[in-house]
């Protein structure tokens, strides 16, 4: 899953950015206004959720987050500021934030916020996930290719949908043990790399080009058909 930080707080961000990829979320760093307005839209088919300061250059928070609301971008928002006082809270709420977190705030108590906003839009809004040629449903549990339908196990699309919701990061496999399976695994275990071949097999179709890469010594990526990078 990929995180949009927009704070001009090179500190804060980098923060915000260690922590969450030691969750094992993507980050991506925005430090002005003007720019988040107009990049952010275009990426919302590559963002699940955004990270907004309101006392941005260039432009404002609130004018920020109105405009992608009114360019369409659905996707959670959840303010960060220190501004504190209720009027402000309301005034953001208003202008389409999910959610609003006053600063100094604890990491744990945002990422447990995060973690509630991208529930509340997973279960409200999202039924399907796409990546160029394939799909998967995530009511009925069944991937296509290339329009070919491919029957999964239960660990196996629950891999993929790990996968599919975290284009192109590298996921450790005590990362994917820890999605898939439990804390409680084996670490040990090759458990991880004998599903990932299981479901290499189902959905590497002739004539298509792989998805899962090996990244040696890091663990897997989940590249999508036609990526560039």
């Amino acid at each position: 899953m990929n995180i949009v930080i927009v704070e001009d707080d090179p500190k804060i961000a980098s923060f915000l950015s260690r922590g969450l990829r030691a969750e094992g979320y993507a980050t991506t760093m925005i430090q002005d206004g003007e720019a988040a307005s107009k990049v952010v839209p275009l990426m919302q088919d590559d963002v699940d959720l955004v990270l907004l300061d309101l006392g941005l250059p260039g432009k404002d928070g609130k004018s920020v987050l109105a405009h992608w609301r009114s360019e369409k971008f659905t996707k959670p928002v959840i303010i960060l500021t220190a501004r504190d006082e209720v009027t402000e809270k309301i005034k953001g709420l208003n202008a389409g934030a999910t959610d609003y977190v006053t600063k100094p705030f604890s990491f744990d108590e945002l990422l447990a916020r995060i973690r509630a906003a991208l529930r509340s839009f997973d279960n409200t809004s999202l039924t399907r996930l796409d990546a160029a040629d394939v799909t998967f449903d995530l009511m009925t549990k069944v991937a296509f290719r290339g329009g070919v339908r491919i029957e999964l196990a239960q660990r196996e699309w629950a891999l993929l949908e790990l996968f599919m919701r975290s284009p192109h990061q590298v996921l450790s496999r005590i990362q994917i043990l820890n999605h898939v399976w439990d804390y409680s695994f084996d670490p040990g275990s090759n458990i991880v790399d004998v599903y990932i071949g299981y479901l290499r097999k189902k959905i590497n179709i002739k004539g298509h080009e792989p998805l899962i890469q090996t990244v040696r010594g890091a663990g897997y990526r989940f590249i999508p058909p036609s990526s560039k990078w």
